[in-house]
């Protein structure tokens, strides 16, 4: 892997300290109703629980929404911090969040880690969950996929990987650009979740898995970057900025915004519904 400029370790640096957990914020009334769907995952030989809001009525895209980097176990996510059912009330989208994949990067590790297991999510992600959430809440082949903090990046990234399952991918408050000012936020963010980044990534992964090195992969798909505008959420700012022009510069379609807020909910939730504008027409819903 190259060498990392010393101002991209500074705000990886700041970066990593970000991309972790944040369960500030209230729910409101949630007048869609969230089912727990188990999946089996053969690729990671367990069950995975997804939380869904089936979309109102037939055949409707489906809109895989990340967690951070708790994976949704700590209980921090969109189900427990944001309103977005009620955003989600009167769109026709099916949306479907699993729990799991705690500082995995929503990967293919390379090796089972002692204190992560066996993450396989990059397999789970676009082959197992969508033909499993086909078949039950019959989608209509048009997807997309976003992420938070953590994920904003894996979101783009699985998008890159799998071209003709989605059609649009964001990243609210993340850090794409995973092989150079990403990479200390990679690394830092596996380590605060007790795993080995070894087992995740060797140094040619992060290469192959940073969605502004491999952009031709990207092109014709709707892309959507947000981050926040205040404190240490700049850094965060700073590295979408590069992401969004870095993939602006090799012909991707890429609306960015700078949001009101810190690396929290209200930020987060703030690029969910500003981003609508993008994936919404997108896939239809």
């Amino acid at each position: 892997m190259k060498r990392v400029p010393a101002v991209f370790l500074m705000v990886g640096l700041v970066v990593a300290a970000l991309l972790s957990p944040v369960g500030v914020g209230s729910v409101a009334a949630a007048p869609r109703v969230m089912i727990q769907v188990p999946v089996y995952s053969h690729a990671m030989n367990r069950t995975i629980i997804n939380n869904v809001l089936p979309a109102p009525g037939g055949s409707a895209p489906v809109f895989y929404l990340l967690h951070g980097a708790g994976g949704g176990s700590d209980r921090i996510g969109w189900e427990w911090n944001s309103s977005y059912r009620k955003f989600f009330e009167n769109k026709n989208v099916t949306v479907v969040s699993p729990v799991g994949g705690a500082g995995s990067f929503y990967t293919n590790w390379r090796h089972g880690d002692p204190k992560l297991g066996l993450n396989k999510w990059q397999t789970y992600l676009t082959r197992e969950l969508p033909a499993a959430i086909n078949r039950q809440f019959n989608g209509n082949g048009r997807n997309a996929v976003a992420g938070v903090s953590m994920s904003g990046g894996p979101a783009l990234d699985l998008a890159a990987h799998a071209p003709r399952l989605y059609r649009a991918a964001a990243s609210y408050s993340g850090c794409p650009p995973q092989a150079t000012v990403g990479a200390p936020g990679v690394i830092g963010t596996v380590l605060a979740q007790g795993g080995n980044p070894g087992n995740m990534w060797a140094p040619g992964d992060y290469i192959a898995h940073d969605p502004t090195l491999n952009a031709a992969r990207l092109r014709g798909k709707a892309i959507y970057i947000s981050a926040g505008d205040v404190g240490p959420e700049l850094a965060i700012r700073a590295c979408s900025e590069i992401a969004a022009a870095a993939l602006r510069a090799q012909g991707v379609r890429v609306t960015y915004d700078a949001v009101r807020g810190d690396h929290s909910w209200a930020a987060f939730e703030a690029g969910l519904e500003r981003s609508w504008r993008v994936i919404g027409p997108a896939v239809g819903a």
